[in-house]
C-alpha cells in the first residue's frame, strides 16, 4: 500500500515542484556612465519616464533627459545636432534622412520602441459606448458630420440615444507622428470620405488645434461634444472613453494594447526596420488605428550609456515597463531584431 501510494503521489510531487520553480530572472541592466538626452515624440513620454525612472535606480553614474517637443520639432533638433537620440512617430523622409545622414556623419538608424493604438478619445453627455465606421469617422474630421445625431452616427450605433449636440474636434497643431498616423489611416481606410492627404501637420482650418497630447486630452474632458486623436495611455489617464472602430470585416475594435499588436504583428519589416502596416487587413479583433515610435539614432556616433539605455528599453524589462505605462509591448519576433540592431550601434 505504501508503495503503491509513493507511485501515486511522485508525479504530483514533481509537477508542483515544477510550478514552483522560478521563472528566469530578469538579467541585470547593463550600465554605463555619463549623460544621455533625447527629443521628440510626446505619444512615447510616458514610456520613457517609466524607462528613466528604473534605468537610472539601476545606474546611479547616468543622466537621462527626455524632452517632449513633437515629433517634428524632435526631428529638427536631432539633425541640427542636439541630442543623443529623438523620438518620432514616423520613418524620416528622404530628405530629412539624407540631412541626418550628414549630422551622423554616416547611416541613421531607425529603432521601433514603442507602439500602441492611437484612440479617439471623445466627451458626449450620456453616451458610454461609441461605435464609428472609418467613413464616419473621415466625416467628422472633415466637417461633414456635424452634430452626434447624425445620420451617419446614428447607423453606426442603432439602438443609442444620440443628442443633437454640435460636434467639436480637437487636433494637433504642432507637427505631430501622431497626426501624421491618424491621417495615414484616414487615406488609407476612407479615401473616398477624406480626400485632404496626409501629413504631420493638420491639412484642415475646423477644428480646435493644440499643441501636444496633454493639452487635447484636457480640451476634450473639459469641452461637452470633443472628440479627438492621442495616443491611448493619455485617454487612460485621463479616463476618457474611445471609440470603438469599425474594420474591414463587419467587426468593432477597441483601442486596446493586444489589438494594437494584432496589426503591428501583421506588419511588414523592412531590412531597416520600417514598419508597413495595412490599414485595410481585416484580422479580426485587431485595432487599425496604430502608431510606431522610432528612436533614432547614429549608427556609428553613439555613447555607451545611450546604447546601454536604449538595450534596456528594448529587452524583456524595458518593454514590460512600456506595458504597464499603457502600452503595447514589442511583438517578440521584432523585439528580437531591435536588440540585436542596438548591438551592432557603435
Amino acid at each position: 500500500m505504501r508503495l503503491r501510494v509513493l507511485t501515486v503521489l511522485a508525479p504530483l510531487v514533481l509537477a508542483l515542484t515544477a510550478c514552483d520553480t522560478p521563472a528566469e530572472p530578469e538579467p541585470p541592466i547593463a550600465c554605463a556612465s555619463g549623460s544621455v538626452s533625447g527629443q521628440g515624440s510626446s505619444a512615447q513620454t510616458n514610456a520613457v519616464n517609466a524607462w528613466i525612472k528604473a534605468y537610472q535606480i539601476a545606474c546611479a553614474d547616468a543622466a537621462v533627459a527626455y524632452t517632449s517637443t513633437g515629433s517634428g520639432a524632435g526631428v529638427r533638433a536631432f539633425i541640427e545636432g542636439t541630442g543623443d537620440f529623438a523620438g518620432t512617430d514616423t520613418p524620416l523622409a528622404a530628405t530629412d534622412l539624407q540631412r541626418a545622414g550628414t549630422r551622423c556623419g554616416g547611416p541613421v538608424v531607425h529603432l521601433p520602441l514603442v507602439i500602441g493604438p492611437i484612440a479617439l478619445a471623445y466627451n458626449v453627455a450620456g453616451v458610454g459606448d461609441l461605435r464609428l465606421t472609418p467613413q464616419t469617422i473621415a466625416g467628422i474630421f472633415s466637417g461633414t458630420v456635424t452634430t452626434w445625431n447624425d445620420p451617419a452616427i446614428a447607423g453606426d450605433n442603432p439602438g443609442t440615444v444620440l443628442p443633437a449636440t454640435k460636434i467639436r474636434t480637437v487636433h494637433r497643431s504642432d507637427g505631430s507622428g501622431t497626426t501624421a498616423n491618424f491621417l495615414r489611416y484616414l487615406t488609407a481606410a476612407a479615401p473616398s470620405a477624406w480626400p485632404h492627404g496626409s501629413g504631420s501637420d493638420w491639412p484642415l482650418p475646423a477644428g480646435d488645434g493644440l499643441r501636444g497630447s496633454h493639452r487635447v486630452v484636457a480640451a476634450i474632458a473639459r469641452t461637452d461634444g470633443a472628440i479627438g486623436y492621442v495616443e491611448s495611455s493619455y485617454a487612460r489617464v485621463t479616463d476618457l472613453p474611445t471609440v470603438r472602430v469599425g474594420t474591414p470585416d463587419g467587426s468593432w475594435a477597441q483601442a486596446t494594447d493586444e489589438a494594437a499588436a494584432q496589426t503591428i504583428a501583421s506588419a511588414q519589416v523592412s531590412d531597416d526596420l520600417r514598419l508597413e502596416i495595412d490599414y485595410a487587413a481585416a484580422t479580426a479583433g485587431a485595432y487599425p488605428i496604430v502608431q510606431v515610435t522610432y528612436e533614432l539614432v547614429c549608427r556609428s556616433k553613439i555613447t555607451p550609456v545611450t546604447r546601454s539605455f536604449l538595450t534596456y528599453a528594448a529587452g524583456r524589462a524595458g518593454q514590460q515597463a512600456a506595458e504597464q505605462a499603457g502600452y503595447a509591448p514589442l511583438p517578440p519576433a521584432l523585439q528580437t531584431r531591435v536588440t540585436q540592431a542596438i548591438a551592432t550601434l557603435g
